[in-house]
């Protein structure tokens, strides 16, 4: 993300960090509902399923961050990967974008899930950009 050369608040740094899942997703989702419903919720996505990619940003300064990660969707077998956004401060929601997808069952089909996750990162990267224009 390019800066003016200012404030580093002014002009957040986003650091990508994708080995584990930030501790931040898990405390933004159980302090915005039940215990047992944060678990239902993030079973797959922080804690079991850990075979397909993710992508993170995070900004330390503004406590925020981004992330791709598989998401489930009624449309079993259709697979695909998620936008998530924490702004600063609370809170976390789905970003709306295409939809990243591939079929597990069709491997070789277009798109694949390598295609499905870097299509999900280019349209994190553009939510990124424009939303650090209002913030």
């Amino acid at each position: 993300m390019p800066t003016d050369g200012n404030n580093p608040v002014d002009s957040p740094l986003w650091h990508r960090c994708d080995a584990t899942i930030l501790p931040l997703w898990w405390e933004r989702l159980r302090a915005g509902s039940s215990y047992e419903s944060a678990l239902l919720y993030a079973a797959g996505l922080f804690t079991e399923d850990r075979r397909r990619p993710i992508a993170q940003w995070w900004n330390e300064a503004l406590d925020a961050a981004l992330l791709v990660a598989p998401e489930t969707g009624p449309e079993w077998p259709i697979q695909r990967f998620g936008i998530f956004y924490a702004p600063p401060g609370a809170g976390f929601h789905r970003v709306h974008s295409q939809q990243h997808q591939w079929n597990p069952r069709s491997p070789l089909a277009h798109p694949t899930e390598a295609e499905a996750f870097s299509a999900a990162i280019v349209a994190a990267e553009g939510f990124l950009a424009v939303e650090m224009d209002y913030v």
